[in-house]
């Protein structure tokens, strides 16, 4: 009975070791749950993937032989959603070349490999997921997958596929047919079914011209095209988002039911506040337009169209100050592509200037894009139960937005870190 006994004792003294081990305790100056709430002296627990405690060093009692993580100099925020990325497109810098024009060239397996970086850097900023609106020849399932199963670091990826749109070049006979085209409702539900049946998150439509240098806003899609995207998207239980650089296409992109509404100028007060009083979420995406000017020598742009952006910029901007103030909820999104990864919080600064306090501009990143995508119980709080995705930065985010772009020097994802720049 006495080796029983003894040998019970051992195997769970082994077992309790073993989890004690998955179980991490972090240390941070100052916390930020994503809700608004501070804590000072805070200590977040981890175990696996998930977060079982937050709160005072007081109020914690710390589990033995967990290890310990001491980031008393920074202060803990969630992990940040950008809500509009395209994680493929990727641009190797070779002389001679040009990201739009390389685009499609190195073939869709180089491309995953090399857009390992784009994911890198995107970690690095503190985005520890993204909703990625728009690949072709599959590559964005690729990524989202090998980062699922841990063969690729990166943020988790909710992806659209190929973004629907209507015909835009003439008839060649011998060409590939684009599996994004479609007209008429018909057609547009076959491609949404489509996409979705390929294991698309989201549906992503083009409701409007408008992209890179051009920035007009002519609606494409008819109010009866989006709102069968719409229903489709909604009987599979997925969402939709759709582009609009103009204000047509975002008034019957609201009107259809849409989920998110990305770029548009210029909206409506109605729409704003149907927006508003139905959830549907803006994604200005302000700061895409800036990173076109800050790098037009990348793209070969000229006076002309860099005078074209930033006429769209400040339509953009004054459409953003309305949205505010009619109380639409709004998503960062960073529309990062090429070599705008890296700059994926950039947006927020224009939050600030626009109205919003720093919290409220971090809390777009965060709460709102939980919400947005649906995963509010799991996403963009540090609270019980939630996925331990946790950002260490320099500074206090409540007094000054621009710490979180950057001063990022520690993340978590999942329980996992995944970036550590401290005393480096």
């Amino acid at each position: 009975m006495r080796k029983i006994y003894v040998i019970v004792s051992i195997l769970f003294s082994l077992q309790t070791s073993f989890l004690n081990a998955q179980i991490k305790v972090i240390h941070f100056g100052k916390l930020i749950d994503g809700k608004g709430k501070l804590i000072l002296n805070a200590v977040v627990i981890v175990n696996g993937d998930r977060i079982v405690k937050v709160g005072t060093e007081k109020e914690i009692d710390i589990p033995p032989a967990a290890e310990t993580i001491d980031l008393k100099a920074y202060t803990a925020i969630p992990g940040l959603i950008d809500a509009h990325t395209h994680m493929t497109y990727y641009w190797d810098k070779t002389p001679g070349t040009n990201p739009w024009g390389q685009l499609g060239t190195l073939g869709s397996s180089v491309t995953v490999f090399l857009a390992q970086e784009n994911a890198r850097k995107t970690l690095e900023t503190g985005v520890t997921t993204v909703r990625d609106l728009g690949s072709f020849d599959n590559m964005d399932f690729a990524m989202r997958n090998l980062i699922n199963r841990g063969a690729m670091v990166g943020p988790r990826m909710f992806v659209a596929g190929n973004g629907l749109h209507v015909s835009n070049s003439p008839y060649k006979i011998g060409t590939i047919p684009d599996p994004g085209q479609c007209d008429g409702v018909a057609a547009v539900q076959r491609v949404a079914r489509e996409q979705i049946a390929a294991s698309a998150d989201w549906i992503k439509m083009y409701g409007s011209t408008g992209s890179d240098k051009d920035v007009t806003g002519f609606q494409t899609f008819t109010y009866e095209e989006m709102k069968a995207a719409a229903d489709v998207a909604h009987y599979a239980g997925k969402r939709i988002a759709i582009h609009s650089y103009g204000p047509d296409g975002a008034r019957d992109a609201v009107k259809a039911g849409t989920n998110t509404v990305e770029h548009a100028i210029d909206i409506d007060d109605v729409t704003l506040a149907t927006m508003a009083k139905n959830g549907i979420i803006y994604v200005p995406t302000v700061e895409h337009n800036r990173y076109y000017i800050a790098h037009k020598d990348e793209y070969g742009y000229d006076s002309i169209i860099v005078n074209g952006l930033n006429s769209y910029i400040n339509k953009n901007f004054e459409t953003l100050k309305r949205a505010i103030k009619a109380n639409v909820k709004i998503a960062m999104g960073s529309d990062a592509v090429f070599t705008g990864f890296g700059e994926n919080t950039n947006e927020l600064n224009w939050f600030v200037k626009a109205g919003m306090t720093p919290l409220q501009a971090l809390q777009t990143a965060t709460i709102n894009g939980a919400e947005m995508l649906g995963l509010e119980k799991e996403l963009g709080q540090l609270s019980e139960g939630y996925l331990a995705d946790i950002v260490a930065i320099e500074g206090d985010p409540v007094k000054d937005i621009t710490v979180v772009m950057k001063n990022v020097k520690w993340v978590m994802k999942a329980g996992n870190v995944m970036v550590n720049k401290i005393n480096k």
